[in-house]
């Protein structure tokens, strides 16, 4: 009977990741792209809160790996009774250069907190500029694969255009043909 609880509990996290839209609604302006803060996947998850009968939290602890200081971000769904978590690890720059103690940590804090999202509602961050960008100018496109392929075959299913995945997306020759 314990395991129905559990499978109860995957059932609604696998309802969220599969229909989870968190949007990029920041915008670096030197790096000139968009990008999704904690605050926006957060914002993004609430609707599906009540209507699941789960709650989300974010713990933060801070720590020390090889003598440098990182901040661990757990993000945790729960039901009231079973919980799954996921993880973040960020390490501290202090010697980041144009910010303060207290910014540098509210950084890697930041980051710690969108990526245990990220990894508990399975938001691919591959595609988003955080991840690809040198902040040189030239950001290079994620390959189409694995979930994001699986996304994008949906995506064109429904009606959207292969225009718009060729903008996000670097698609091999082989990968453009099953599209």
């Amino acid at each position: 009977m314990e395991s129905t609880k559990v499978m109860t509990l995957n059932s609604k996290l696998a309802t969220i990741q599969t229909k989870l839209k968190a949007k990029k609604s920041r915008f670096n302006g030197f790096g000139k792209y968009n990008y999704r803060s904690a605050e926006d996947i957060l914002e993004a998850v609430k609707p599906f809160l009540l209507d699941l009968g789960v709650s989300v939290t974010i713990n933060e602890n801070l720590a020390e790996i090889a003598g440098l200081p990182v901040m661990e971000s757990i993000a945790t769904i729960s039901d009231g009774k079973d919980s799954i978590q996921a993880y973040a690890v960020v390490g501290v720059d202090l010697n980041q250069k144009g910010m303060n103690v207290p910014q540098q940590f509210g950084s890697a804090s930041s980051y710690g907190k969108k990526y245990s999202l990220g990894n508990l509602f399975l938001i691919d961050d591959t595609a988003d500029s955080d991840a690809t960008n040198d902040h040189k100018g030239n950001v290079a496109k994620p390959k189409l694969e694995g979930a994001a392929l699986t996304k994008a075959k949906a995506f064109i299913k429904s009606g959207g255009s292969l225009e718009a995945i060729k903008k996000k997306y670097d698609i091999p020759a082989a990968t453009l043909k099953t599209l």
